[in-house]
């Protein structure tokens, strides 16, 4: 099906409907006829299709006389979004729909031999098919034996009759290899010759009637016999380089329902010869390999496979793959010597060269960071930097570690269509993008992160490929020949139709071996010759089986297939590298997400899931109270056992929390959010609300210098949803990281990381979030964060972090663990705290972060056994009763306040370890918990409904 996307992310839910009959009027015609195409209206349902206006859309595209060389019509628009040009106009005295067009003009060229078309809704969720193809021209000729742009297999020696009709009298001509075989004088309607086949030949068959010129194309060709042989063991699936001799090649293709295949190349002048047949492997018959000999060191060669169906790709596992389509527009300073392109292959081909110098890696044994203690910084280098590549990457390694990250995660880098692009638009996942430089140069910018302590994640979208993957174009449906086409019922790796609603491009069946092999040896690649750390799995959603394109519910509802390949992956991921990070962007229900959070943590593995606190913290950051509570930022709202709950404010998918700050924001008399110095001002209290909490964390580029153009922001600098994959400005091009307000949250945010990164308190599992509880607190937007980790012997042993998002100074109960000594840790003063419960007034945006050193309260625990802890079963709390369990709680006093800090009870625990059985004969509402011990402090919420 001739469809493009243009928007790499969205999502789109696409019903089809079966053939539909039309009209064209004149009809024969030449391609500068006018004609009038009708369709009758019952061949649509307008209220399936939820079409208003009846408004539907023609998406068509032109081929040559041989019918190649397809175009699109220049008026297509994209497909969520048509082109009103492309309108059929409906004529309800007829109920039909029509559109009237010159096919020149309308197709933009000349040269038309036939047009394919379909109808479609303007945003593309419905459409007809399967695609419609018509003939131009008033002579036409139809090849009916064998068909036009076919391939028939005939034995050397045999003939086979080739027939055709032409709808008036023409002589023909019969061509082999461009060599004519067979012609004819007389005028006629019909054409028969029966050819004898010696070798493979592309066939053409001319007709010709008052100077007009038609032909058809089509391919006869010899079976071969393919030896079967045993596969070397040093060679796999994809390019392999002999361990002892660097004059030999093994490429190995997985190909199933393909006869033989050949390599064409370099080394054979890219002609199908038969000493470059692959071999098939005695074990798996549909594995086909070749060993190539006799090659020059440190040469370069470029080949595809090309198969008995007369498919040609580049190897699935290509390193890096030259294109056709993307290679011209990379320059020189990002690629320098970058390899033409050989002319004539189409699609991409692989390269290889034998001899290579391996990189000579700085480090070569990186202490990952513990996962739970990980600050992500997520970046798209296409928006990064002015030049878009690794070096001026590498040139900013110094900005992104004085901001005190540990980590930085890449959108995809893997081969993606086009140079300018988000990456999900994946063809090749197995080789290295070249629009942001040579794999020498990623290889050295991941060696520099690791000397400066950084992790390098990568984005990867094993959800689906594109059009242009080998996986997807070796079984395809390709009726017009231009090598696009809709996935074969006999595709190893793809559904035919998508099996989650929110799918693009082709989806992966991941209960296939062959994907599962294809994405087990994609980890490999990037985790061993890059020596990257971990991935970020993409949509993780649409790993199920179960579901269907049109069933939203099914694909969010928990799926147990999903769960178990996806902890199969983990096992796989882990097996290459015990240490490497797993992150999944599933955004699920807990009960799904909870099975691998939890999956091996005994082992300390665990995957890691993004956790999206976007809404709730624009809301604060915006001064606004509904929706505002970002309370399951804590990990155990999750069921997660560790913290493994990537949290995050702003991600590449979220609108950015500065450009509603300044759109949106509230307003208080003289306080205006919308106020640029003011939002800047409050984006470094989130900075404290976020990087505080115990547990990994993600942050959006720039979001440290108040980036605030849209996500939907466009090049000519307005706003709309098609935008959105679109190139942003850079920041240091406008000079954010030199402006002393900008910079200043860059400089607040570094200072909490390092905070947070001097006190072991922050990577403690006992804590307490508490935000802004509106209806339950009169001081409004407030948030506190409690911290304690009682198994401290040193330093800071509590945190109690207060915020104001409101917009007028708050008095804000602080609920301290207890009185006595305490520092602000942003300034180091003291800070002498007298009664748990007196207020401190916060202006709005204002924040303060409280820790306490070290007190001789208990004696020295040793093991997590022993640690203090606090729970409440069943919160919310129901039916006036709370359980309050409790765990090495040596003379624990229990002590309950509501939000305004009225003290409601007090009451000493008997049991060091046990169950106390509250009643809450309390008001509807949200309370702290306070439990002091020799061992520690505590601290809870309680919701009372």
């Amino acid at each position: 099906m001739k469809k493009i996307y243009s928007l790499f992310l969205l999502f789109i839910t696409v019903c089809i409907f079966g053939q539909i009959s039309y009209t064209i009027s004149p009809n024969p015609f030449n391609e500068t006829d006018q004609i009038t195409l009708s369709v009758p209206g019952n061949q649509i349902d307008e209220t399936a299709w939820g079409v208003a206006n009846n408004a539907i859309y023609i998406w068509t595209w032109s081929l040559d006389q041989n019918y190649a060389n397809s175009q699109d019509c220049p008026t297509n628009g994209s497909w969520t979004n048509s082109n009103e040009l492309n309108k059929l106009a409906y004529n309800a005295g007829t109920d039909t729909y029509s559109l009237t067009f010159t096919p020149t003009t309308f197709y933009g060229r000349t040269g038309i031999g036939r047009f394919g078309f379909l109808l479609k809704t303007k945003t593309g969720n419905h459409q007809t098919s399967p695609d419609i193809f018509v003939n131009v021209g008033t002579l036409n000729l139809n090849l009916t034996n064998p068909a036009a742009n076919s391939l028939t297999s005939v034995p050397t020696g045999n003939a086979i009759n080739i027939t055709a009709t032409a709808n008036i009298n023409a002589t023909f001509q019969l061509k082999a290899n461009g060599i004519v075989v067979n012609s004819t004088s007389t005028p006629s309607t019909s054409y028969s010759y029966s050819y004898t086949v010696a070798a493979d030949a592309d066939m053409e068959l001319i007709a010709t009637a008052n100077s007009t010129v038609k032909n058809a194309t089509f391919t006869l060709q010899v079976p071969r016999n393919v030896v079967s042989q045993a596969i070397p063991s040093w060679i796999r699936q994809g390019i392999n380089y002999n361990p002892t001799d660097n004059t030999k090649v093994g490429l190995a293709l997985y190909a199933p329902f393909k006869n033989f295949v050949h390599v064409i190349g370099s080394f054979n002048n890219w002609a199908v010869n038969d000493t470059y047949l692959m071999k098939r492997d005695t074990t798996n018959p549909d594995l086909y390999w070749i060993e190539l000999s006799g090659l020059t060191p440190q040469q370069l060669y470029t080949f595809q496979y090309r198969t008995s169906d007369l498919k040609k790709v580049a190897d699935p596992f290509s390193p890096q793959i030259l294109s056709s389509y993307d290679d011209q527009y990379i320059s020189a300073t990002t690629y320098p010597g970058l390899p033409v392109f050989p002319a004539g292959q189409g699609f991409e081909v692989s390269m290889f060269k034998t001899g290579q110098t391996p990189y000579n890696w700085q480090v070569t044994n990186f202490a990952r960071p513990n996962k739970e203690n990980l600050i992500i910084y997520e970046l798209l280098l296409r928006d990064f930097t002015q030049e878009k590549n690794w070096q001026s990457l590498i040139n900013k390694i110094n900005y992104l570690k004085d901001l005190k990250i540990n980590a930085i995660e890449l959108m995809p880098i893997m081969e993606f269509e086009g140079n300018l692009s988000w990456g999900y638009n994946t063809s090749f996942h197995y080789a290295l993008d070249k629009a942001y430089g040579t794999p020498e140069k990623f290889k050295e910018f991941v060696d520099l992160c690791h000397q400066n302590g950084i992790a390098v994640i990568l984005d990867v979208a094993f959800n689906h490929a594109t059009g242009r993957s080998p996986l997807v174009r070796l079984w395809n449906i390709d009726p017009d020949g231009d090598g696009y086409g809709d996935v074969a019922a006999n595709n190893p790796y793809f559904n035919t139709v998508p099996k989650h609603s929110y799918n693009v491009f082709n989806d992966f069946n991941h209960t296939s071996l062959a994907t599962k092999y294809y994405v087990e040896r994609t980890l490999q690649q990037w985790l061993t010759e890059y020596k990257v750390d971990g991935f970020r799995w993409d949509l993780t959603k649409g790993f199920t089986q179960n579901c269907t394109a049109n069933d939203e519910t099914c694909t969010n509802a928990y799926q147990q297939d999903r769960v178990d390949i996806l902890k199969g992956y983990a096992d796989k991921q882990w097996a290459l590298d015990p240490t490497s990070y797993m992150i999944f962007e599933h955004l699920g229900t807990d009960a799904e997400e909870q099975q691998w959070a939890n999956y091996r943590v005994a082992e300390g593995k665990g995957v890691m899931l993004w956790n999206n606190q976007t809404g709730a913290y624009n809301q604060n950051t915006m001064g606004y109270s509904q929706n505002s509570n970002f309370d399951r930022m804590d990990h155990e709202l999750h069921s997660f056992t560790n913290m493994h709950g990537v949290g995050y404010g702003e991600s590449h998918d979220e609108e950015r929390l500065m450009f509603k700050n300044l759109a949106y924001g509230a307003v208080n008399g003289t306080y205006n959010v919308t106020n640029l110095t003011t939002a800047l001002e409050r984006m470094k209290t989130f900075g404290a609300t976020f990087f505080t909490i115990p547990g990994p964390k993600m942050i959006w580029q720039f979001g440290e210098l108040g980036y605030e153009f849209s996500i939907n922001r466009c090049p000519d600098g307005t706003i709309n949803n098609n935008c959105r994959t679109d190139e942003k400005p850079v920041a240091f091009t406008l000079g954010y990281d030199t402006n002393t307000n900008r910079k200043a949250i860059y400089n607040t945010w570094a200072q909490i990381i390092t905070i947070r990164n001097a006190h072991p308190v922050f990577r403690s599992k006992t804590y307490t979030v508490e935000s802004n509880n509106l209806a339950n607190d009169p001081n409004g937007l407030i948030t506190r964060i409690y911290i304690n980790d009682p198994l401290l012997t040193a330093g800071v042993k509590n945190v109690v972090v207060l915020a104001n998002y409101d917009t007028s100074a708050k008095n804000v109960v602080p609920y301290f663990p207890f009185a006595g000594q305490w520092q602000n840790l942003m300034d180091n003063t003291a800070f002498n705290v007298t009664s748990t419960t007196a207020p401190i007034t916060l202006q709005p945006g204002e924040f303060r972060i409280f820790g306490n050193p070290f007190t001789t309260l208990s004696t020295t625990e040793e093991n997590l056994d022993k640690r203090l802890s606090l729970q409440i079963a069943d919160n919310p709390v129901k039916n006036d009763l709370a359980k309050l369990i409790y765990h090495k709680a040596k003379n624990g006093e229990i002590t309950i306040y509501d939000m305004s800090g009225k003290k409601m009870d007090s009451f000493n625990l008997k049991n060091e370890d046990g169950t106390y059985e509250l009643r809450t004969n309390y008001p509807a509402g949200t309370y702290l918990v306070h439990l002091k011990t020799d061992n520690g402090v505590a601290i809870q919420k309680m919701i009372v409904q």
